[in-house]
């Protein structure tokens, strides 16, 4: 709607064949949203059309035209509307809503002094009851007649999808590498993009689930979209949609609009803020059409990073400060198998776990420790009674956890999921005597200047742009975040300051010892000596990286994040462009053996 009003506005008003032209292009518009409901997009699309077709009109004619020159010149009707929808009564809803909309805009006509209505009603908006995955899209309204296509498909993740679901997916992900992986949604995207191959001209944009711009289901997704020429012309990024529903959970979209065809301009949306961008890409950022997959060693040269502990133990050995000491009264030759435990929650919010470890005992003393030996009994049990077959199978060494992270020495632990709200990634070094949980990613070997880089403005932007989500919050990945993380190479005097500003970092946080690090990295609570330690830190990884930070912060949530991922996305396809040659060439000898 904003460009055709921008071209209304753009007609001088003596111009009177460019407006006839203009109001004629208005009536052969066709609107088609292939997940219309109870019809709400189209019902607001064609409100809009009719009261810019009225402005056009009053132009035309003049304050007071007669009801003559209204009969002959209201040309936009409810057919040039189309939709799909799986549920019947919705579609029945959308009918006669459009129809409602149709006469409340017949009403406005008034204004002009006229009386108008179309009784009896001899159109009506087509709207096809189907499974907008099964139908042909064609048979609803031919590519060749449509203008644009919108929607707010169904939000369904992939890994609770149903068997029908699944069913409506297969064909259409079925040549798409770990399609699989890819939410519900995403098949209207790539059902979309095959449709308008037939006209290049169709506009699209549809409301979605923010993962299909987050982590892994970019590379699967859009790698596929890019191929078939997709260009992103405007993005709603990330915001928080909920329904008056009662218990209903709000759900974080975003918006993105796409087809063949590149706009002279494009636009970000970020809350209130619009930003013209040169390109935007998958990211719904202003930077190259960088796709980052899931590597399993990291692109850089900096140390490996794991998964913590996963004990699938049914909560045998995981005990409370207060569990322990009753444990160990009763049965004071545990007391050396007990580790503490660290998660996610347990870091950030100081809480205090143990864990009792009696994976390296030997037998002869486990059998004089009958209450440990219980709980290793339990734990067999457990895994017995799964209907997982992976858990069942590691039923026969119930001392042992499914995935193990036995430390050696000291090293980093940083959360999996972190608060949308910190500007700072709240890492930490951890002892080796601290077992740490699956909630945690733990790097052994780490230093403070892998601490620095890590919790810095640079690494903090791209983590908040390449990141998966759980709900808004992000969530960090060894495969996605870290692996490809393009890190700077700094000489020996830029690593000593680097450490130096870390190290300071630590000292500003140990001056507050009531305080946990949740109430530390709370951009409201955040104590002005690690505020200030921060941003120490910051200038010493910017010059490392012979970044300038950008003055105008025009994203919230971060520092500069727009100008800093655009710098990162740029090292990275300098740092992976070899990559792509050596597979290049890999595939051309593989093709001519």
């Amino acid at each position: 709607m904003d460009d055709l009003r921008a071209e209304f506005n753009a007609i001088p008003k003596t111009y009177k064949r460019a407006l006839v032209k203009f109001h004629q292009k208005l009536a052969k518009l066709n609107f088609f949203d292939p997940a219309c409901g109870c019809g709400n997009f189209l019902i607001i699309a064609y409100r809009e059309l009719r009261l810019l077709e009225l402005e056009v009109i009053k132009r035309q004619c003049g304050a007071k035209p007669t009801d003559k020159e209204i009969q002959s010149l209201i040309l936009c009707d409810v057919d040039q509307f189309h939709g799909i929808d799986i549920d019947e009564s919705a579609v029945h809803i959308a009918l006669v809503a459009m129809w409602l909309t149709d006469h409340q805009v017949n009403l406005k006509v008034q204004e002009l002094g006229n009386y108008y209505n179309r009784i009896p009603l001899k159109k009506k908006a087509n709207i096809v009851c189907g499974n907008a995955l099964q139908l042909d899209w064609e048979t609803v309204i031919h590519p060749k007649e449509c203008s644009f296509i919108m929607g707010n498909p169904p939000f369904i993740g992939a890994k609770i999808m149903n068997d029908a679901q699944r069913a409506d997916i297969a064909p259409i992900f079925g040549k798409l590498k770990n399609g699989g992986l890819l939410d519900y949604v995403a098949a209207w995207h790539v059902t979309a993009t095959k449709y308008i191959k037939q006209n290049p001209k169709i506009a699209a944009a549809f409301v979605s689930t923010n993962s299909i711009c987050q982590g892994e289901q970019v590379g699967i997704l859009w790698r596929h979209l890019l191929a078939q020429g997709v260009k992103i012309n405007f993005a709603y990024r990330t915001f928080k949609w909920s329904n008056e529903g009662r218990g209903v959970a709000a759900v974080h979209c975003i918006i993105v609009g796409f087809g063949l065809n590149e706009s002279e301009q494009r636009f970000i949306f970020n809350d209130e803020v619009k930003t013209e961008a040169k390109n935007i890409n998958p990211y719904l950022t202003d930077a190259p059409n960088v796709l980052i997959e899931n590597l399993s060693t990291p692109l850089c040269n900096v140390p490996k990073i794991g998964i913590g502990n996963k004990p699938i133990d049914g909560g045998n050995y995981l005990f409370t400060t207060e569990e322990k000491a009753e444990f160990i009264a009763k049965e004071p030759a545990s007391e050396s198998f007990f580790k503490r435990w660290l998660g996610a929650v347990e870091f950030l919010n100081g809480y205090e776990r143990w864990c009792l470890w009696l994976g390296d005992i030997a037998p002869n003393e486990l059998t004089k420790m009958p209450l440990s030996l219980a709980r290793v009994a339990a734990v067999r049990k457990f895994r017995e009674s799964s209907k997982s077959a992976p858990t069942r199978k590691i039923a026969d060494t119930p001392r042992r956890f499914h995935v193990e992270f036995i430390p050696t020495s000291n090293y980093l632990l940083i959360p999996r999921v972190s608060s949308e709200q910190r500007i700072f990634l709240p890492a930490g070094f951890i002892t080796k005597e601290t077992f740490t949980s699956d909630s945690c990613l733990c790097i052994p070997n780490a230093t403070l200047y892998h601490f620095g880089v890590l919790t810095s403005s640079m690494h903090n932007a791209w983590l908040r742009t390449v990141c998966g989500r759980l709900k808004s919050d992000y969530r960090y990945s060894a495969g996605i975040v870290y692996n490809n993380f393009p890190w700077a190479t700094p000489d020996a005097k830029q690593i000593k300051t680097i450490e130096e500003k870390a190290q300071a970092v630590l000292d500003a946080r140990a001056e507050h010892t009531t305080s946990t690090l949740a109430d530390l990295y709370n951009p409201l609570t955040m104590p002005p000596n690690l505020v200030k330690a921060h941003n120490a830190l910051d200038k010493a990884v910017d010059a490392a990286y012979g970044y300038k930070p950008v003055l105008n912060k025009v994203e919230g949530g971060g520092k500069d994040d727009a100008a800093r991922v655009a710098f990162l996305f740029e090292m990275y396809q300098q740092l992976t462009a070899p990559l792509v040659e050596t597979e290049n060439v890999k595939k051309t000898r593989k093709s001519t053996r």
